[in-house]
């Protein structure tokens, strides 16, 4: 065997090592010593985010099955934030008594969604493709179930494996007609083969379809507001952001990669579903009174407006693209931090229950509007910037009409959100959600949070780092 293979595959090799520190210490640790699980958990992902930021080799491993170049390098980055993030904010919910002692299976799960993540964002070739897609996705279902005896919990758990088996359904059986038109499995050979024919055009449509599920875009967004409601709101964050962010590089890959001779195809199809998602997401977000449903529909608008760039095709449209997957990281865990504090101290999660929140937790209140107003695109908050390069990029080919419509849809969206930010600053409440402390852990990523969302649409060098590394067809 030649180990020289796995030289490239640095994060996955110290996430790997990391998952295998907290099994063994999860296994053997006594009691007493579980109580540092978390801070232990913590500070060794905190040590692998780091470990991800330096310098490493670029190329390709076993014979181009695996990628590892600028762009795959940043999407991981950008995901580990993410995920520490979830990880910090999942401290109160799992120090509860009916979760405390299922802790170690939410840090395992979530570091092997993380790895199948890593294996779809460097596949070059659609086997190690679809082994981290089904890495990523079986385990999710068991977070989803996580708490199994409320909140409809398993009913979320059972949605979401029903719907990642069909989209998995759909996304093999596209994989076979790509195989029998063009006898391989690797991206650099395909693109050399693919042209317009009814077999492949047949072959684009159920891998696209196999991806739109798990990206959420309409009319394949049905799972997603019942899973997100039942599923822990810690759980519902990360499938919210970090598996929605890597679903869409890796649509955006093989688009680029793959697809590039059927771009007229594939651009078609994308630009009415960009245009449908946007405005249907948005609509059904203004009917909702359950925060996380309520959440679960804005991501649906706004997993339409990360698509929007992927049509752009080019260097910057994807740049643009992993610039707000950034963003909306920031924004949403900032809102889901919120709710997920005053969940687990009061279990209420109606916006009628936010009435007059920010008389007794303003900090609370001043982070939630911060965070609905960086998902409107209000500057100078980060998510103006990612919007503005998200419509910029696309307007560079073309795209005036979409743009025009997502620019009349951000209007909406401010609409709703606006909705939130009155019911916790001017409507009253004769009882108002009780003063809530919040853990460190909790403080410590609302905090970075609200760093980002301040500074990252400042920090000119992040995007142009991003559009350096990018690439298109």
């Amino acid at each position: 065997m030649d180990l020289s293979n796995y030289l490239l595959m640095k994060q996955e090799m110290s996430l790997m090592v990391v998952f295998l520190i907290l099994i063994v210490y999860d296994l053997f640790a006594s009691e007493k010593l579980k109580e540092y699980f978390q801070p232990m958990a913590c500070l060794l992902f905190l040590a692998h985010t780091i470990y991800g930021f330096l310098p490493q080799a670029t190329g390709t491993s076993f014979a181009g099955m695996y990628v590892c170049n600028g762009a795959e390098i940043a999407m991981k980055n950008i995901l580990n934030v993410g995920v520490l993030l979830v990880m910090l904010q999942s401290n109160g919910w799992l120090s509860k008594e009916d979760t405390s002692f299922k802790r170690g299976e939410f840090f395992m799960l979530t570091l092997l969604t993380l790895f199948g993540m890593y294996l779809m964002i460097s596949a070059g070739n659609f086997i190690l493709f679809y082994i981290g897609l089904e890495t990523a996705s079986l385990p999710m279902a068991s977070l989803a179930a996580f708490d199994k005896y409320k909140n409809n919990s398993a009913e979320a758990g059972a949605k979401y494996i029903f719907n990642a088996v069909f989209s998995s359904a759909c996304l093999l059986f596209g994989l076979s007609f790509l195989y029998g038109a063009c006898g391989s499995f690797y991206f650099e050979d395909l693109a050399f083969s693919i042209e317009s024919t009814p077999l492949l055009i047949m072959s684009l449509v159920f891998i696209a379809v196999g991806l739109f599920f798990k990206i959420s875009l309409v009319p394949f967004h049905f799972w997603t507001a019942d899973v997100y409601q039942g599923a822990p709101t810690n759980v519902t964050a990360y499938l919210s952001t970090i598996s929605k962010g890597a679903a869409v590089f890796a649509l955006m890959t093989i688009f680029y990669k793959v697809f590039g001779g059927m771009a007229f195809e594939w651009h078609t199809i994308l630009w009415w579903i960009v245009l449908i998602t946007i405005t249907v997401g948005n609509l059904f977000a203004m009917r909702q009174t359950n925060l996380k449903r309520f959440l679960a529909f804005s991501s649906v608008s706004q997993a339409g407006y990360i698509a929007l760039a992927v049509l752009a095709g080019t260097a910057q449209g994807m740049a643009s693209t992993m610039y707000y997957i950034l963003v909306y990281i920031f924004s949403n865990m900032a809102a889901f931090g919120v709710i997920s504090a005053i969940e687990t101290k009061t279990g209420k999660v109606d916006m009628t229950d936010y009435n007059g929140l920010y008389k007794t937790n303003p900090k609370l209140a001043l982070i939630m509007m911060i965070a609905l107003f960086s998902l409107g695109g209000i500057p100078p908050l980060a998510g103006f910037f990612s919007k503005f390069f998200v419509f910029t990029a696309a307007a560079a080919k073309g795209e005036y009409l979409l743009v025009l419509f997502a620019l009349l849809n951000t209007i909406i969206s401010l609409y709703y959100y606006l909705l939130v930010v009155k019911a916790m600053f001017i409507n009253t409440n004769e009882n108002p959600i009780e003063t809530v402390k919040s853990d460190n852990y909790m403080k410590i990523s609302l905090i970075v949070c609200f760093i980002g969302l301040m500074t990252v649409g400042l920090a000119s060098g992040i995007y142009e780092y991003l559009n350096t590394v990018g690439f298109g067809m």
